[in-house]
């Protein structure tokens, strides 16, 4: 499950025209309170293709029974339905439009919008889209670690931007601590709802995430850098510099703390309501 693979971008054909918009709307200054600044942010998501990104969230809902040790098939035919209701995409973009009208400075927005709205962005966009939305991860995973061995027996240097690239989305470990916050929160969900029986109480709970933490970095670390290389396969190595140049710049680096902030946070408040509602589809289980 890779959350933060980028911004899901699409500012072609029709969509550039809202490139002139997002960045007029951004140095009107305040004026008339509400629509005006939800239409902003809504065209910032449409030109990004953040909405994408927040889209992609609802596949997350099939790893929901295994993360509590449990099968998607001990609940029923009204799994799917449950679900689908949960991780509604429209609820979703109004949960994040709500964060950002409050949160995303003019300054960063301008920032993004000029990066993706570039020959670069538009076919970054493209790849990391097909890739972001792939239900099933396993082709493109094993693919990927194929790509790394290659790299690696032929000494390319292609390898190391694959993995600065990898830093600069995500150099301090934030995944792996949004990760470790979501399934804390899920499995206490899911124990307040009677899903499952929870051993351990969230100190305890708290402490053994923090002992596993390191060995869940490296896995996903892994899995990551195999993602990228068959995400980014057909780039150039002079695209791929160039992308993690613009990934290193700090207002990036502040869009990508705000959204992916923004991401993290509506997949745990969607997990937490999804527990209580497994509760009516599943009799309790010990974990």
């Amino acid at each position: 499950m890779n959350i933060a693979i980028g911004l899901r971008t699409a500012v072609a054909g029709p969509l550039a025209g809202l490139v002139i918009l997002i960045l007029a709307m951004a140095g009107a200054g305040p004026g008339p309170a509400g629509a005006a600044e939800r239409a902003r942010i809504e065209a910032f998501l449409t030109v990004t293709g953040f909405d994408v990104a927040l889209d992609s969230i609802a596949l997350s809902a099939s790893d929901a029974p295994e993360m509590l040790g449990l099968d998607v098939g001990d609940f029923g035919p009204a799994w799917t339905t449950v679900a689908r209701r949960v991780f509604d995409t429209d609820l979703m973009r109004e949960m994040a439009l709500d964060v950002l009208e409050k949160a995303l400075p003019d300054d960063l927005l301008e920032h993004a919008v000029e990066f993706y709205a570039s020959d670069l962005g538009q076919r970054l966009v493209k790849i990391e889209n097909a890739a972001h939305m792939m239900e099933d991860d396993t082709i493109r995973l094993r693919e990927g670690a194929r790509i790394l061995s290659g790299l690696a027996a032929s000494g390319s240097p292609r390898l190391d931007l694959l993995r600065r690239m990898n830093r600069a989305i995500d150099g301090s470990g934030r995944s792996v601590k949004a990760l470790q916050e979501i399934q804390y929160r899920f499995l206490l969900a899911a124990s307040a709802a009677g899903v499952i029986e929870l051993r351990l109480d969230p100190d305890e709970l708290r402490a053994m995430m923090e002992r596993e933490a390191d060995d869940l970095r490296k896995v996903l670390e892994q899995s990551a850098l195999a993602g990228a290389a068959w995400t980014y396969r057909e780039l150039s190595d002079e695209d791929l510099r160039a992308y993690a140049e613009a990934l290193e710049n700090p207002k990036m680096q502040q869009v990508y703390e705000l959204l992916n902030t923004v991401q993290y946070e509506i997949m745990a408040n969607r997990f937490e309501v999804l527990a209580g509602k497994m509760a009516g589809l599943k009799p309790g289980q010990d974990i």
